[in-house]
Parts: structure tokens; sequence; C-alpha cells
């Protein structure tokens, strides 16, 4: 998987990353979003949410584990796996459903579910906090499968 790594400063920064990013998805692609707590994966839907002319307000699906976008140009199906801990329990809340195309796809706490790194139109987001330089210092790697140009984002 290409990757590269870009650093921000601020939320803001972050946030519009995560727009320029959301203005080269497409379709039937799936993100995930891998970061400690307080990262900015949240954050990070959000840019992703208002690139795809989502207007209502983006929250995490932590406890209801799905939250489901479709005022934008492209339904988005957010995911929070952060409470299960296998692609079985993934496929019985409906993921399967929701990935036949027809919108975008972004699940956080990825990791959990190892088998979600053999998606096909996979882009891959880590968030990491850097600590010691600021408390708003986040390294964004992000990888992507053969043929997915994010160059504008560097």
């Amino acid at each position: 998987m290409p990757s590269f790594s870009l650093i921000t400063n601020s939320s803001e920064e972050t946030f519009e990353i995560a727009f320029k990013l959301g203005k080269m998805l497409a379709k039937g692609e799936v993100v995930t979003l891998d970061g400690n707590l307080g990262a900015g994966k949240t954050l990070f839907t959000q840019g992703l949410a208002r690139a795809l002319g989502i207007t209502e307000p983006v929250t995490s699906p932590t406890f209801a584990i799905l939250n489901i976008y479709t005022t934008g140009d492209v339904p988005l199906y957010h995911f929070d796996v952060y409470r299960i801990s296998s692609y079985d329990e993934l496929v019985e809340i409906g993921y399967e459903e929701y990935n036949q195309g027809d919108g975008i796809i972004v699940i956080e706490w990825a990791k959990n579910i190892p088998e979600l790194e053999y998606e096909e139109r996979l882009v891959k987001i880590d968030i990491e906090r850097l600590d010691g330089v600021s408390e708003n210092t986040r390294r964004i790697t992000i990888k992507t499968y053969e043929g997915k140009e994010l160059t504008c984002l560097y």
C-alpha cells in the first residue's frame, strides 16, 4: 500500500486535510481510522463528511456503533467498532449491507477488526498525537490501495 505522513498543528489543519481527502473519495471506498482516544478520529470524519456535502452534525457513533448520513452528495456510513471484537460481529450489525458501493464507509478503531485490511478499496488513516510538541500536533499517516492518487494532500 502506498503511504505518506503529514503533520498538523491544529484541529483546523486536521479538518482541512480530511476535507481535501473527502473531495477525492469515491463511492465504494472504505476509510479506516485508528488512533488513541482524543487523537481526532471523529474530527477527521467531520472533515470528510463536510467534503461530501453533509451539513448535519457528525458525531461519534461509539454507543450506536453506526451513524448514517444521507444529506450529502454521497451517503456516509460511519462505524465505531471500539466495542466490537470480530468481523462476524461487524457483519451481524449490517456492515455488508452498507458495503454495496453506493456510499463511503468510515470505520473508527478499525485495528480491532484485522480482516478490514483486506478491503479492496481501502484508505487507511492513522492519527497519532505527538506528545511533547503541542497538544494539537498530530501525525496523520495515510495508506491507500494501488492506483489511488492522493498527491494533492501533501
